[in-house]
């Protein structure tokens, strides 16, 4: 699905107010942005085949073998990378409503959707819903397939507690997705890794193409792992204002907001579309939603909301109060 996620800044021009993306948008990357420019030179070279240096520090972060991890360009690549290195396995099941990738990418390399399939997908914590599974309730889910794929690139935006890539890299039958992108909310440097035993990396790897990750992006994913600084700094007062948003939001009438234990959540309006809603506040207000109503098995009355500040998140209160009145 090339378009139709959330952040398409690029269809506005007068955006003020992201809550579209649930990537934090409060980091400070200045330091970042500083390194990266006294580095410029690496792209005179070729970068590394395989990132094999970053691969050795996030497998000693996450006290594993460097042979259990493999870098990949984003979460979205490991996914039909994933894909492509199973795919005549021939069946898939996804847990709906889930991160649309994971149902293109099987649809790309002929899997057929049944409820035994091969291959799970497990987004978890879940976009769009906010759900998170409990890791004895993964693990059953494991038991009934023959590979459990398991998505935790939100696994830095909840409390709950998730499997480690050191729980998995000892059986073949489960893998995990995580997201330099969101732990970092660099969501430009497309960077992902993947966890799992090194039989499954060493199968991804005959599949994978070489110098996938750029120099710069290489670069940038050291420095960021070295820093061992992640995009929220108060995470517990962040998931705090969430659920504030969220009670803001089910005080008017006409919307409804799901449960999460994340960031992020999903709602629904009754008298209007979520397109419509979003319409309205992308051109008179300069605040970005995400229409939802794309994520299989939702409807055109789903929409996401990804906590921003307590100021942005009141104005996004108050101008879906005032648009639902003239509604009246």
């Amino acid at each position: 699905m090339i378009e139709g996620h959330g952040d398409d800044l690029y269809r506005y021009d007068n955006i003020k107010m992201n809550f579209s993306s649930n990537i934090y948008n409060g980091t400070d990357l200045s330091a970042l942005e500083a390194y990266l420019c006294s580095r410029l030179d690496v792209v005179r070279s070729y970068p590394e085949p395989s990132a094999a240096s970053l691969e050795r520090m996030i497998a000693r972060d996450c006290g594993i073998s460097p042979d259990e991890v493999m870098v990949t360009s984003g979460a979205v690549d490991a996914i039909y990378l994933i894909a492509q290195a199973y795919r005549h396995e021939g069946t898939c099941h996804i847990l709906q409503p889930t991160f649309r990738e994971y149902e293109d990418a099987c649809r790309v390399f002929g899997y057929q959707e049944r409820e035994d399939g091969a291959l799970c997908w497990l987004c978890n914590p879940n976009n769009p819903t906010g759900d998170v599974l409990a890791t004895d309730d993964v693990l059953a889910i494991a038991e009934r397939h023959r590979l459990l794929i398991v998505d935790q690139s939100y696994e830095d935006y909840t409390m709950a507690a998730l499997l480690q890539p050191a729980d998995v890299v000892g059986h073949d039958d489960i893998i995990l997705l995580h997201s330099m992108t969101k732990r970092y909310a660099v969501p430009g440097l497309r960077l992902g890794y993947v966890t799992a035993s090194a039989q499954v990396i060493n199968r991804l790897r005959e599949q994978y193409r070489p110098w996938a990750i750029n120099a710069l992006s290489l670069e940038a994913g050291k420095w960021l792992v070295e820093q061992g600084k992640t995009a929220i700094p108060d995470l517990t007062s962040y998931l705090a204002e969430t659920q504030r948003l969220r009670s803001l939001l089910n005080g008017i009438e006409g919307i409804e907001t799901l449960d999460t234990q994340t960031n992020f959540f999903l709602c629904t309006i009754r008298q209007v579309t979520a397109a419509q809603l979003k319409e309205y506040l992308a051109r008179e207000h300069g605040i970005l939603i995400r229409d939802a109503s794309n994520f299989t098995g939702l409807t055109p009355h789903h929409f996401r909301i990804a906590t921003q500040s307590p100021i942005e998140n009141d104005a996004l209160v108050a101008a879906i109060r005032f648009f639902l009145k003239k509604q009246q």
